[in-house]
């Protein structure tokens, strides 16, 4: 492309209409063309930003990795341009001729990968110290770049709302089907069991009844009395528990019993010994005996079957309302609500995760409830918890506090893990700022978990960070909208610790 083509090329396109001569000349003795072949990238997610783009001619696909999958950010095309002007979601028609302004202008790295899409794609590049020349030399630039800026981070921050919210439903979905899994399976091994063990029951209770005297029933009911008394030991010596099983069985076994070894596994699971047993079947007769054992075997059996449902419909229950408490489902949004209870829903969604990892908590007694939107704050403590547990590296000590600073709920989320970087530390409320490799986050979970807590509930997050320990800290306001909860003066830490606030420094990067 020729010189004269060129400068009418950059004068036909919105951002670069209102130029002087002067100015148009001075744009295009910079400007550095480059053709794009079919599906060449131009830039790179996760790389340093080093320019400005402009779109002359065919398309760009600019797209973002996030967990593994790929997904279409949006498309630049100079077809489009003048069909879509201000459309109904409110892009700007210049959005679709230009790209790489917001990395240059927050000193980051690309957020996305762009490519070309099409056979003819014509660019043109401007270096980052040409782009901020460009910014004072040319003022019309700014006054399109601005809007279509304003645009592109509030189109990423609802994109970045979405995504949360299928991935906390994700999560929450992974989370309950781990956690309802064994009291489920129990009901249903129960339920599977619970008919041939009464059919069982049944028969071994005509057979000790035919076989029984009057006196041996009386002590048998005794027994049966007594075992139900007797609660399972919280804790056993499993060696103990087999050697008794064992030693049970075998004198079944001798006495005639039909299943010894559920008369052993039924009576040792209680922490009972051969020796209890023998003491209360004294004035069992050796005829009858084999019958009293086998019905002691199918009591002890149906007793162990409705104890695993009786364990298992609470669990299920308790699950199901910590699901609940934590979408907030069938609420209004804006609700009174216990902080404490959002931190342990948000336990019990995450549980999968934090397998291996010592949690401690010290809550102080008699907090009070706040008014807010406690589904979206259980987001904020979701990304913190989940941060924190990706950190410890499935091991180490997540530690949980709540308690009341004069007008303020304070709650602290801490771990044992690596720490945040010190350089970083001052960037990670920032949208679109990430550490963590290209592909595993979108840089935008601090920023949301930010304006959740500062737009939305008048409080403030903090961080403090150094090898083995990083503690965030919220701040909410106890009556809603009291300013008293922005975060006290902090100096930062030298060396490899310091602490942070959102425009000063900040927080574990998502």
């Amino acid at each position: 492309m020729n010189t004269t083509a060129l400068r009418a090329a950059l004068h036909g396109l919105e951002i670069f209409s209102g130029l002087t001569g002067e100015q148009l000349d001075w744009l295009v003795s910079v400007s550095e063309p480059r053709v794009l072949a079919d599906g060449e990238v131009l830039f790179r997610d996760g790389e340093e930003a080093t320019g400005f783009h402009v779109l002359l001619s065919g398309g760009l696909v600019v797209t973002k990795v996030v967990d593994g999958r790929e997904e279409v950010l949006t498309r630049h095309s100079t077809e489009e341009e003048s069909a879509v002007a201000d459309d109904h979601d409110g892009k700007p028609a210049a959005a679709h001729r230009f790209t790489g302004e917001l990395p240059l202008l927050t000193d980051g790295a690309y957020v996305a990968t762009a490519a070309a899409s099409g056979p003819a794609t014509t660019v043109v590049a401007y270096t980052k110290p040409v782009f901020f020349e460009m910014l004072t030399r040319c003022h019309g630039v700014a006054a399109v770049l601005i809007p279509v800026l304003a645009w592109r981070i509030k189109s990423s921050e609802v994109q970045a709302r979405k995504r949360a919210t299928v991935e906390a439903l994700g999560t929450l979905a992974a989370g309950l089907a781990h956690e309802l899994n064994n009291p489920a399976a129990a009901v249903a091994r129960a339920a599977q069991e619970l008919a041939p063990a009464l059919e069982q029951l049944t028969r071994t209770a005509q057979a000790w009844g035919s076989a029984a005297t009057g006196a041996e029933r009386s002590v048998f009911d005794r027994l049966a009395e007594e075992v139900d008394k007797v609660a399972p030991p919280v804790v056993s010596d499993p060696l103990a528990q087999a050697d008794a099983e064992e030693e049970i069985a075998d004198w079944a076994e001798e006495a005639g019993a039909e299943r010894p070894g559920l008369l052993g596994s039924g009576v040792s699971d209680l922490g009972l010994e051969l020796g209890w047993l023998l003491e209360r079947l004294e004035g069992v007769g050796e005829p009858a005996l084999p019958a009293a054992l086998d019905h002691l075997a199918a009591l002890l059996e149906i007793r162990s079957l409705a104890a695993e449902l009786r364990a298992a419909g609470p669990r299920i229950s308790q699950l199901v309302s910590a699901t609940r408490d934590y979408a907030n489902l069938d609420r209004a949004p804006e609700q009174r609500f216990a902080v404490t209870d959002g931190l342990e829903n948000t336990l019990v969604v995450l549980r999968a995760k934090l397998a291996g990892i010592t949690i401690v908590r010290a809550y102080e007694p008699d907090l009070p409830e706040l008014t807010g939107y406690p589904s979206e704050l259980n987001q904020v403590w979701t990304n913190l918890v989940d941060n924190a547990s990706a950190a410890m590296e499935g091991a180490g000590t997540l530690t949980l506090r709540a308690r009341i600073e004069g007008v303020c709920m304070v709650v602290e989320i801490a771990d044992t893990g690596s720490g945040i970087p010190e350089e970083s530390l001052p960037r990670i409320f920032e949208p679109f700022y990430t550490t963590k490799d290209v592909g595993k986050g979108t840089g935008l979970g601090l920023h949301l978990s930010y304006r959740i807590v500062t737009q939305r509930h008048h409080g403030s997050i903090t961080a403090h960070s150094r090898p083995g320990e990083t503690r965030m800290t919220v701040r909410l306001p106890l009556s809603g909208t009291d300013p008293g909860c922005a975060p006290p003066t902090e100096r930062s830490g030298s060396g490899s610790s310091g602490s942070a606030t959102p425009g000063s420094g900040s927080s574990r990067p998502s």
